[in-house]
């Protein structure tokens, strides 16, 4: 059990959090979530020790073993894959670390056979003698190649790095775990193995991530911050929202029951107070009406966008037409010979582990990149917006937000802009904030008001989600099922996909699988060709 104890947390007058207590128990997974800026990282820092708070501390049960998602990409680099993972559980590594370097040595003496054979029981009530083979089923599972677990961490791209860190955290069956947008980079199938393996765990699992399909997958609870505080909620995601909006509900009844029992005491008073045999009831309704209190509601610190795509036209029946295009890059084909046609009523989601592939495909269409073979051809009333996986170059002009949007509008009205804006929560000042100087999310809110205001009827989005609050993601979702145009994306998010997406594409060594059905539906029908291996914690480990 891990437990916080009075914690508050200031930041000059500002209180991140305030007075909060609260237990996580064994057996629970935990979803902690809160609006952007709410603390949710900072608090799983304050849980690991990595931060202290201002006041109050955090407790963890004698002998439990915290394991938590390392951060740092680059801090594992000069260390091999296998190594990285088996430091999950740091006195086991270092005590395989002490014993190779007692038994490499030319001068073995007594002393060094007493201090390995100590070593030795050490390590085989770790259950060290399987660290090796639990780490690589780990990364196996995850999509980590077993020819990749020699390798050195620097070798590692991005993606692969993340995998092996996440390993990392899994390995050794920890008492406590704490991961923080574990399934960020992750491909599908990861994050199918993921939920699965935590699914099975046992033990206390703490989880930070904008992936709602996920949070109702593997939480049995719901941690929300809101207003410095912390409350718990039984349940998954979808329960925590339907509770929460429930609360609220009657407690605004309940307040417009009382509001109504205060007009008409106040009426009656008003009424019979000079009257007097009416005296003492009025006095008696005073004293009544003087211990009627309204329950504080606040609104939630969390605050949702309103996306709207509208097209300018309606689009025609010939929407997309590729043919036989292919792509190599660094010596790697990969896009071999794709073909297919869009109609008019695609969604088309692209899934499969093979960014490269996706993210090649999407800028080929939206005229960024050249096939080496093939051709497309967009029909002649198709208009298209593209958001890019990395939208780094939009914001490398010196402009404000209000300047930058502009260009893109064919109104060119200081007030219009702004109205867009203000839909993506950039309000009053905002709008004169410098590309420069704004944040992931802030970035990719631009570039959705960029696509608004542009009014296509044809939409590529690569990863939109990254960099998205819960609620942002949830007016994206809803902002697309209603959009009347064509949509090409990529997302990891199970259920932004399976909700907008009515044709599923992935690439596969460069050739493409084309299906229209839902997500779900998919991978119901690839379940054979899916088959995951699921990391299960052994019961004598427990």
């Amino acid at each position: 059990m891990i437990s916080a104890n009075n914690v508050t947390l200031r930041l000059g007058k500002r209180a991140l959090f305030e007075d909060v207590n609260i237990k996580f128990t064994e057996g629970n997974c935990y979803g902690l979530i809160g609006a952007n800026g709410a603390g949710k990282s900072t608090f799983l820092k304050i849980l690991t020790g990595q931060l202290e708070p201002s006041k109050g501390d955090v407790t963890i049960t004698p002998g439990q073993r915290l394991s938590f998602l390392e951060q740092d990409h680059f801090k594992y680099d000069e260390y091999p894959v296998l190594d990285t993972v088996i430091m999950g559980n740091r006195r086991l590594y270092d005590i395989m670390k002490e014993k190779d370097a007692i038994y490499a040595k030319e001068d073995f003496t007594d002393e060094d056979g007493v201090k390995a054979a100590e070593l030795e029981g050490e390590f085989a009530a770790m259950d060290g003698w399987n660290a090796e083979s639990d780490a690589a089923m780990l990364l196996n599972g995850l999509g980590v190649e077993t020819d990749l677990h020699y390798a050195q961490m620097a070798d590692l791209d991005g993606n692969l790095k993340v995998k092996v860190l996440l390993a990392q955290a899994l390995f050794g069956n920890p008492d406590i775990l704490l991961l923080d947008e574990p399934t960020n980079h992750l491909d599908l199938d990861a994050i199918a193995w993921l939920e699965e393996f935590l699914i099975n765990f046992e033990n206390t699992v703490i989880v930070v991530s904008h992936d709602r399909y996920f949070l109702n997958k593997v939480c049995t609870q719901i941690a929300d911050i809101d207003y410095a505080k912390i409350q718990l909620y039984a349940g998954n995601y979808d329960f925590w929202y339907e509770s929460s909006q429930l609360i609220l509900k009657q407690r605004k009844e309940a307040n417009k029951k009382k509001e109504e029992q205060i007009k008409e005491l106040q009426e009656f008073i008003q009424r019979f107070s000079a009257n007097a045999s009416k005296s003492k009831q009025a006095t008696s309704r005073k004293r009544a009406l003087e211990k009627i209190e309204l329950d504080e509601i606040k609104p939630s610190s969390r605050k949702y966008p309103y996306i709207d795509f509208r097209p300018n036209r309606e689009i025609g029946n010939e929407v997309l037409e590729v043919s036989g295009i292919s792509k190599t890059i660094d010596g790697v084909k990969v896009l071999d010979n794709i073909s297919f046609i869009l109609n008019r009523e695609d969604k088309v989601a692209f899934v499969g582990s093979n960014e490269l592939a996706k993210t090649t495909l999407f800028k080929i269409l939206a005229g960024e990149m050249e096939p080496d073979e093939g051709s497309y051809k967009w029909g002649v009333t198709t208009s298209q917006a593209y958001f890019p996986k990395d939208p780094g170059d939009e914001f490398t002009q010196d402009l404000a937000i209000v300047d930058w949007l502009t260009q893109f509008s064919e109104v060119k009205d200081a007030t219009y802009v702004r109205g867009f804006l203000g839909r993506m929560l950039f309000a009053g000042d905002d709008g004169v904030k410098k590309l420069k100087v704004l944040s992931g999310g802030e970035k990719v809110r631009c570039l959705l008001s960029k696509m608004m205001i542009m009014g296509s009827n044809v939409l590529i989005l690569d990863e939109p989600t990254n960099h998205l609050d819960m609620e942002s993601i949830t007016a994206l979702n809803n902002g697309l099922i209603k959009f009347p145009g064509v949509i090409l994306f990529a997302s990891h998010d199970h259920q932004f996909v399976q909700t907008t997406a009515n044709r599923i594409m992935e690439i596969v060594d460069g050739k493409l699988i084309d299906k229209m059905t839902t997500y779900d539906e998919y991978l119901e029908q690839d379940t054979d060709a899916r088959k995951r291996t699921v990391y299960t914690v052994k019961e004598e480990d427990n």
